[in-house]
């Protein structure tokens, strides 16, 4: 059943629902690994949803976070290849020459590898804006296979800024270098800031593949501190309301 959109500060957003399914043998491990602090039961299982978020506002249209991509994507040796973004927005209306920008929370191969296909740009018309931090981070085939084929369309960014009226990007570093959220009036899409609903009840529980757990958790804390709503990248639920956790 599709998930409803919600209107803030006049923006439309809309989830999207790229895939759903747990992370592959290469990289999963029992969730006290994966939280370290957390407290599980002793059969519980994670299952990732893969969240992107569409927002539209004064006719402009931007697309956050891009998906796991196809079954060749830099993903395919972990996650439930292949997504179903194209899908996702042609149900809402929205083709890919119809996204005028693209925020790429951050460079790992679940929120970017949608964005090319085959070599070549999937939104063609879209800027596609990363923080330089994580430009100056990203090695492999994400930059290889990614990043090169949006070398023309990329817009760097340096900490917060502005994309439209009523929408910024804000620089929240930890699981990576150059990890960025989009804040649109009270409510943050926040990536991979938070990982699992753990981290909502405790936000100071770290997330093993975090590339700097101290100042991750310092990040999350800030955007806590300041949404009245979420709307993660991985979380069963689209939108959370964090004032009542």
């Amino acid at each position: 059943m599709p998930y409803e959109s919600k209107i803030v500060a006049g923006v439309e957003i809309t989830p999207l629902c790229d895939a759903v399914g747990p992370m592959g043998a290469s990289i999963s491990r029992p969730l006290p690994e994966m939280f370290p602090g957390g407290s599980f039961a002793d059969d519980a299982e994670w299952v990732l949803h893969f969240h992107c978020y569409l927002l539209r506002a004064g006719g402009r249209t931007v697309l956050v976070d891009t998906g796991i991509g196809g079954t060749d994507s830099p993903a395919a040796g972990w996650a439930p290849v292949p997504g179903h973004l194209l899908t996702e927005l042609a149900d809402v209306g929205v083709g890919p020459d119809d996204v005028d920008v693209v925020v790429l929370t951050h460079l790992h191969s679940d929120h970017a590898s949608g964005c090319v296909e085959a070599g070549v740009p999937v939104f063609s018309n879209a800027r596609h804006v990363i923080q330089q931090a994580e430009l100056d981070w990203v090695t492999g085939p994400m930059r290889q296979d990614v990043l090169e084929p949006l070398r023309d369309l990329i817009q760097v960014v340096n900490g917060d800024a502005g994309l439209l009226p009523g929408v910024c990007v804000v620089h929240a570093p930890g699981h990576t270098p150059g990890h960025q959220c989009v804040e649109v009036g009270d409510l943050i899409v926040t990536g991979d800031a938070l990982h699992h609903p753990v981290q909502l009840a405790d936000p100071t529980i770290a997330y093993v593949y975090d590339e700097d757990p101290e100042q991750a958790v310092v990040s999350r804390l800030a955007l806590l501190g300041r949404a009245a709503v979420i709307a993660p990248g991985h979380f069963p639920q689209a939108f959370i309301s964090v004032r009542s956790v």
